[in-house]
């Protein structure tokens, strides 16, 4: 079908992740089971909360240390976290440079005020214009107060952007994020293999 508007998600569609770099990372520091603690399927309140923006990054870097070996250092926790951060495949800017000429292409992520940086760092490795450049309008959740999958976040961005759900792409690597968009009836695509994305567009 003919498409109107775009809606990408970041982590593991348009940059790389590695979750497991983040868990090893942090069982290295001391943290048994960090997995448990956190996962791309399901977060406690703390990663939630700071992915809403409701706590601080220091905050989140003392609730952490928590877990931890005492005399454990706030910088040896942000670097753990920033584990699962990787690159930006060029071949991703290439794509978002051609399709923003023919559609309005927006970004939907849920992050936090500490992978931003590093996300912008990986970002202008590959290309010398801001990510800015690439949407019409980026949206995060820590600065929205809104995360996916729910879809009051959907809404709020269709509402916002004057979008027509029915008409509207949503690409997201997470099945619970996707269920929440066809809930409010956009149309998707669940990007299960990150090779498969320039295809699609073909």
């Amino acid at each position: 079908m003919k498409y109107e508007a775009i809606i990408f998600d970041l982590g593991g569609v348009l940059i790389n992740l590695d979750y497991h770099k983040t868990t090893a990372a942090f069982e290295a520091l001391g943290v048994i089971d960090f997995s448990e603690l956190y996962s791309q399927a399901a977060q406690t309140d703390l990663f939630s909360d700071f992915e809403t923006g409701k706590i601080s990054a220091q905050r989140f870097i003392n609730e952490l240390l928590v877990y931890l070996p005492q005399g454990t250092s706030p910088n040896k926790v942000v670097e753990a976290w920033n584990q699962m951060i990787l690159n930006v495949p060029t071949e991703r800017i290439r794509l978002l440079d051609r399709l923003k000429n023919d559609y309005p292409v927006f970004l939907l992520s849920n992050t936090n005020e500490l992978h931003v940086p590093v996300v912008r760092r990986e970002w202008s490795k590959v290309t010398d214009l801001p990510m800015e450049h690439y949407f019409n309008k980026i949206y995060f959740s820590h600065v929205m107060g809104m995360r996916k999958p729910h879809t009051e976040t959907f809404h709020e961005i269709c509402k916002r952007e004057g979008l027509n759900p029915s008409s509207t792409l949503f690409i997201d690597d997470t099945q619970q994020h996707i269920e929440g968009a066809k809930a409010i009836g956009l149309q998707v695509l669940h990007l299960v293999d990150q090779d498969l994305l320039e295809p699609f567009f073909s």
